[in-house]
């Protein structure tokens, strides 16, 4: 799974690799190390995945009409990307070669598709909505795909109509598609394709809270296996081999000391030590849903400093979450968040709070909408988003908190339970898998204090 964390890690993870190839190099015999027993333990829940349904995506395309005429628009054209999975179920790469579906707000859709590509179209469009007997326009490499968009308006009625362009799509595509048919009106298919995606469903909301489960799951794993010593680098592998281990593609970006202070990493090798803060920011995907999750880690006791500001962001976090309420607009829910920071002397602004509250999240990671100052979006129940202030002191540390929450009709309701302390980082998860090196006697009240036999212990990382 490609992502930001794994390109800001990039070049620390390729540093490791080279010596790992070395290494190999100079010792054939050399193996990988074992999984530590809290990972190599975990199993997978892959069977707790459902795909999405062709009804629901059908759905999704007439929910996509229904907006296109509150938008004024005729038809919304997608290429390869999230949009066009999320109508159609189809996962596409085409790079420079022009794979498209037009979708109008009357009739048929129709695709336009390279010649040579067009077995590899048919198996996929087969499974998507009108898919027995799709409308495939082909091309071949010495003509022009644009030619073929523009004779499917005109069959379609729309040459001179208001055709919405999905935002990911490249310049040169609608370039092209503007020269062939200059009578057409080319616009922003935004109001719709993040009309319909904002708004989940119950399919969505499940598939989203398996995959915060899974994510909340391997870094208790990787929590365990913590120890003095450890680089950032090894501890990525770690979340990704637990991730593994629970049947998704999952990765983090790990930073540690004062490296936590910089919100989306460093390249910097860094060493975990005892009493040294760690940032742990992943997630995974299941059936094309995300998860974002970030904890902070502490092998052994915290500073007294950390642990305040600690305890601060988690308060902000809370008021975010008390703030999200349908009718009320996005910006207010980092404003709630924002107010608890600076009031307790980390402002003004983004001083030390440095970026806004969170983002949309669903089968991108960022998506619509955000929460961030001067948004007047409102909510609305089953719009999901991040929670995830933070305090950033530059050349000591940083603390973020971020779980993923979802809108209801009375509130807001995160999908993993806040992380409690830094003593205590993880609370008890319907779904959780015991890793085997604990006693199935200890067990967690729910608000991450373990207890055995009427006493509290502390369950820190080994």
């Amino acid at each position: 799974m490609s992502t930001r964390r794994a390109f800001l890690q990039a070049g620390s993870v390729a540093a490791s690799a080279s010596f790992v190839n070395k290494s190999s190099a100079q010792n054939p015999s050399a193996t990988v190390p074992a999984l530590p027993p809290a990972i190599a333990g975990l199993k997978s829940m892959k069977e707790q995945a459902h795909p999405i349904s062709s009804e629901e995506r059908q759905a999704r395309q007439e929910k996509a009409r229904a907006q296109m005429e509150g938008n004024a628009l005729d038809a919304i054209l997608l290429m390869e990307g999230t949009s066009l999975n999320y109508f159609t179920g189809i996962r596409w790469w085409g790079g420079e070669r022009m794979f498209a579906m037009v979708l109008p707000a009357k009739g048929a859709a129709f695709y336009v598709c390279p010649a040579f590509e067009e077995g590899r179209a048919r198996e996929q469009i087969a499974r998507a909505p009108e898919g027995s007997q799709p409308d495939v326009r082909i091309w071949q490499e010495d003509e022009s795909p644009y030619q073929r968009v523009a004779q499917g308006l005109k069959d379609r009625e729309l040459l001179t109509a208001r055709i919405g362009i999905e935002e990911t799509v490249h310049f040169v595509f609608r370039e092209g598609v503007e020269k062939a048919a200059p009578q057409a009106k080319l616009v922003s298919a935004t109001p719709v394709t993040a009309g319909c995606r904002m708004i989940k469903s119950p399919a969505e909301l499940e598939l989203m809270r398996l995959a915060n489960r899974v994510t909340l799951t391997a870094y208790e794993a990787v929590y365990r296996a913590l120890h003095d010593g450890m680089t950032q680098v090894e501890v990525g592998h770690l979340v990704a081999a637990a991730h593994d281990q629970l049947g998704f593609p999952g990765d983090a970006l790990v930073e540690v000391g004062e490296y936590t202070a910089f919100p989306h990493g460093s390249m910097q090798p860094q060493i975990i030590r005892e009493g040294v803060p760690v940032l742990v920011d992943g997630g995974c995907k299941v059936e094309g849903y995300q998860s974002d999750i970030t904890r902070m880690l502490v092998i052994g006791n915290p500073p007294e400093k950390v642990r305040k500001v600690f305890e601060i962001v988690h308060r902000a976090q809370s008021a975010a979450l008390a703030a999200a309420r349908p009718g009320g607009e996005c910006g207010s829910v980092d404003t709630a968040a924002r107010k608890v920071i600076s009031d307790a002397g980390y402002g003004p602004d983004y001083k030390f709070f440095t970026h806004r509250l969170g983002h949309g999240i669903g089968m991108d990671g960022h998506e619509w909408p955000y929460l961030v100052r001067g948004n007047s979006t409102k909510l609305a129940p089953n719009m999901t988003f991040s929670d995830e202030p933070g305090i950033y002191i530059r050349g000591e540390f940083g603390v973020r908190l971020e779980d993923d929450m979802h809108i209801t009709e009375n509130g807001a309701e995160l999908f993993t339970a806040q992380s409690p302390s830094l003593e205590m980082p993880f609370g008890k998860l319907e779904g959780t898998v015991q890793a085997p090196d604990f006693d199935d006697s200890v067990l967690s009240d729910g608000f991450g204090t373990a207890t055995e036999k009427g006493k509290t212990i502390n369950r820190r990382g080994r």
